[in-house]
């Protein structure tokens, strides 16, 4: 079985780490995510992406410019095991010659500051792929709850991961930088948008988008994740839902009670978004890199688990098919 997983921050990893002092290196690090383990657990496609923290970064593009180098370095050093992607049929050449395939992506769309031309100079480099928002609002809209409130000392930001914002969606600017790179050919991400957001951008757009790595609200009530009627929509655009392997974002558990077994969970999500929105609209968003180690699936190398754990529940060999890798690639063959 081969696996496209849209979502990791493997990159922003070693970036952070090699400030440090570290000599980590992509083809083997201590991480989630590296050659040998993308290997040796059935890599087909691997999203990269470029995490930039807005409210930490001095210059955000800046900081996002030096991550992206450091990834074009790292393919460069391991050009036969991993090439990157910048149109559809860059992954299909990869696989017939054996090597596994990088999709460059942002996470957090206020690196480009509004600027539209800032946004072309990001496809120019290769992304392919970027997350409208992460916690913090920014010029393109605002995000399903705000890290900063989060954190605030008179505690009711601790409510905000239940409390879904349906007032504040994309920006003016926003509506124009979605309608561009929907022109261009840059795939839309919703995760960490707002429920208004979301919304808009279905107006705004008429091609398929992604939430690269969301799981289910009904299953576990994160504003993180997707409400059905959010699954049903972006299923009828022909969009894809990244399962998410964050345990925040799979179980709630009670107070002092650890979340269910990460594989079980997992499957719970997708059993439910399978009924909602149809096997076709399911995928792969491991969070690998950016999420606390998952129980069950402690790196990559693990992904086989995985379908074993859905094949144990019933699920048919190409359906599997479908969310390890098919329904990914439909959508990139459409996007880019």
């Amino acid at each position: 079985m081969k696996f496209a997983d849209m979502h990791c921050d493997t990159i922003s990893e070693l970036y952070r780490k090699k400030k440090l002092g570290s000599q980590e290196s992509l083809y083997e690090n201590s991480g989630h995510i590296d050659l040998k383990k993308l290997k040796a657990g059935g890599a087909l496609l691997q999203n990269f992406a470029l995490f930039v923290n807005r409210e930490r970064a001095e210059d955000p593009m800046e900081e996002a410019l030096e991550m992206a180098d450091l990834y074009y370095e790292e393919l460069a050093a391991n050009s036969h095991l991993i090439a990157p992607v910048r149109s559809y049929g860059d992954i299909e050449e990869n696989r017939r010659e054996g090597r596994i395939s990088a999709l460059l992506t942002v996470e957090e769309g206020g690196v480009c500051k509004g600027s539209p031309a800032q946004l072309r100079n990001l496809y120019r480099l290769g992304v392919r792929m970027m997350t409208l928002t992460w916690n913090y609002p920014n010029e393109i809209g605002y995000p399903a709850f705000s890290a900063q409130a989060f954190s605030h000392p008179d505690g009711d930001g601790a409510l905000l991961y239940k409390k879904a914002d349906m007032e504040h969606g994309l920006t003016e600017r926003g509506r124009e930088l979605v309608a561009e790179m929907e022109r261009m050919g840059m795939i839309i991400d919703v995760s960490h948008l707002s429920d208004r957001g979301f919304y808009d951008v279905l107006e705004v757009t008429g091609k398929p988008f992604v939430a690269s790595h969301s799981n289910a609200r009904a299953v576990c009530p994160w504003v993180r994740n997707l409400t059905d009627d959010m699954i049903r929509r972006l299923a009828e655009r022909g969009g894809v839902i990244g399962l998410n392997f964050c345990s925040d974002f799979l179980a709630e558990a009670a107070m002092g009670q650890p979340v269910p077994d990460t594989l079980e969970a997992v499957a719970a999500h997708a059993e439910h978004i399978i009924r909602v929105g149809g096997v076709e609209c399911l995928g792969l968003g491991s969070d690998f890199d950016g999420i606390p180690t998952p129980s069950e699936l402690p790196d990559y190398s693990y992904m086989p688990r995985l379908a074993e754990a859905l094949e144990n529940r019933g699920m048919r060999q190409g359906d599997m098919e479908k969310i390890f890798s098919g329904n990914v690639l439909r959508v990139y063959r459409e996007v880019i």
